[in-house]
């Protein structure tokens, strides 16, 4: 199930949106650039469990592997988890942005993705896997889109035997429905141990923030000219 387009427009230009895309595409670009190196780039500025449980511990100076948490949002390991997070951001960005205001969807973004990584963190302190992606980010926005606009019409594609075919679908079922896949694929992975592949607790935790803490963020509507309060 692919989301293709929403019938929700927008009313201002998401600059941020846009802003994050071209940062995650230039920092993917710079990845390529490096070549083999690349492990290097995700063992020092990939979110690595380990790293930070040392720290914790005394072995290095925390701030390095504490900034990771940020840093670990903008990198992406291969074309297809670049184009799927950011084709997901640009689809459902755009009406948060217009709804909180750039700062505050901004900060939005940003203390979603520290929650996902933090989440992933709490399950595997121990591994030594780094974790990078902007899911855990673009989760939250997953998130918030499900409780702010849940009856918008989201055209999704999906594998209707024996064809593919674009079915409008509310966004609370859309979303609904990749939560649950995240869920349940992340309790099978727990289950079983695993620790590397895919972040899905990530993917959990961004969502469970973008719930949560939503309507937190909304742009307060300003009172008419010449309206006051009497007491």
């Amino acid at each position: 199930m692919i989301p293709i387009r929403d019938e929700n427009p927008s009313a201002t230009v998401p600059i941020v949106t846009r802003a994050l895309i071209a940062a995650n595409a230039a920092a993917f670009v710079y990845e390529l650039l490096l070549g083999p190196r690349i492990n290097d780039l995700f063992y020092e500025y990939g979110m690595v469990p380990l790293r930070l449980t040392m720290a914790l511990d005394g072995a290095e100076p925390p701030l390095a592997p504490a900034l990771t948490f940020v840093t670990s949002m903008f990198l992406h390991g291969g074309w297809m988890h670049l184009i799927g997070n950011m084709w997901y951001l640009w689809i459902f960005g755009d009406n948060l942005e217009d709804r909180m205001g750039r700062v505050r969807f901004l900060v939005y973004y940003l203390l979603g993705g520290l929650a996902a990584s933090a989440i992933q963190y709490a399950l595997h302190v121990d591994s030594r896997a780094p974790t990078v992606g902007a899911s855990g980010a673009i989760a939250a926005v997953l998130g918030g889109y499900a409780v702010l606009f849940p009856g918008a019409r989201v055209h999704t594609l999906l594998p209707l035997f024996p064809f593919f075919q674009v079915v409008p679908l509310p966004a609370v079922l859309v979303l609904g429905l990749w939560f649950v896949l995240q869920f349940f694929s992340g309790a099978l992975a727990l289950g079983a141990g695993a620790s590397g592949g895919v972040a899905w607790w990530a993917h959990i935790g961004g969502f469970a923030f973008g719930l949560i803490a939503v309507r937190m963020f909304m742009r307060r509507p300003r009172p008419a000219s010449g309206a006051w309060i009497e007491s």
